[in-house]
């Protein structure tokens, strides 16, 4: 049986704001599987938002567990995705599990992964999935070139680039931001 993946998860923190947006497409081998599903999510009432790239069911899964790290440590981002890389890392389940996230609140992104990482970004701008590199690149050029953009236009703008490029991105882009 062919796995559903594909997608492009892009965040940038620009002026005093977090933006971060994924397309809508799943793709199951060479097939479009759905074109409108909601990769990003709020958590933390509303202050924090994660997207996330790889096994739906999977990501789902490291979503609530992600959550359940940010209540048990007061909602310190940074702590909870250490935790939660932890036990991914090490627990034979979650071991197993194939996605990766992106986290961000109003004042850092962080991409965390089944290997154990727990990175911060460069320059502000995170990206993961099958698109990441078109629409991080797009980021960095509209963020150095253009700076009088918002967080909000360089991310969409960077998705639609991305999504005009890499064929598992599609234009249905989702977008939350925090000031």
């Amino acid at each position: 049986m062919e796995k559903i993946h594909a997608t492009t998860i892009l965040a940038v923190l620009h002026n005093g704001k977090v933006s971060i947006a994924g397309d809508g497409q799943a793709t199951m081998g060479n097939t479009i599987a759905k074109s409108n599903v909601k990769k990003i999510r709020r958590l933390q009432d509303g202050k924090v938002v994660v997207g996330f790239a790889g096994s739906t069911a999977d990501a789902f899964t490291l979503l609530d567990r992600f959550d359940e790290k940010l209540n048990a440590y007061g909602g310190n981002m940074k702590r909870a995705a250490i935790e939660l890389a932890k036990d991914w890392r090490t627990d034979r389940f979650l071991r197993k599990l194939e996605a990766m996230l992106i986290a961000a609140n109003k004042d850092e992104i962080l991409v965390i992964s089944g290997t154990g990482d727990v990175l911060e970004p460069d320059n502000q701008v995170a990206a993961i999935g099958s698109g990441s590199m078109y629409a991080q690149s797009a980021a960095l050029a509209l963020k150095k070139h253009a700076p009088h953009l918002s967080a909000e236009e360089i991310v969409r703008d960077s998705m639609h680039i991305a999504a005009d490029i890499c064929i598992y991105t599609n234009h249905n882009i989702v977008q939350e931001t925090i000031s």
